[in-house]
Order: structure tokens, then C-alpha cells, then sequence
């Protein structure tokens, strides 16, 4: 879905972890593992803002 290698796709979760958005769990469920992944308040809010600057500049771009 995201067209990402998994080294990429890798790169960015440990990215964003290191910003502290979002928390990683590993574990085994029976014997295969399993991988959670949680947004945190600070990446809860940093995406919000994101989407915030994004509707700005969609509405500064059409005029609003």
C-alpha cells in the first residue's frame, strides 16, 4: 500500500520513534511474532498540526 521497501519503510518508523511519536512493541503471540505500533500524545499532536499546515495552505491557495 505505502510502495516502500522494507528497509525504508524501517528507517521511518525508527525515525519517528526516536521523535517519540509513536511506541514499538514486539512480542510473540504463540510462537510467531507479532510487531504493535502506537501513536504517542506528542506524534498524536505533531500529526495534527501536519494536517492543520496542510488545510492553511489548501485554503490560502484557493483564496479562503
Amino acid at each position: 500500500m505505502l510502495e516502500l521497501t522494507d528497509g525504508n519503510l524501517a528507517s521511518n518508523i525508527a525515525a519517528l520513534e526516536k521523535q517519540k511519536y509513536i511506541t514499538v512493541k514486539k512480542e510473540f503471540v504463540g510462537r510467531k511474532p507479532q510487531t504493535t505500533y502506537n501513536a504517542t500524545k506528542e506524534g498524536t499532536k505533531a500529526f495534527n498540526d501536519h494536517l492543520d499546515a496542510l488545510e492553511q495552505l489548501i485554503n490560502n491557495r484557493n483564496g479562503s
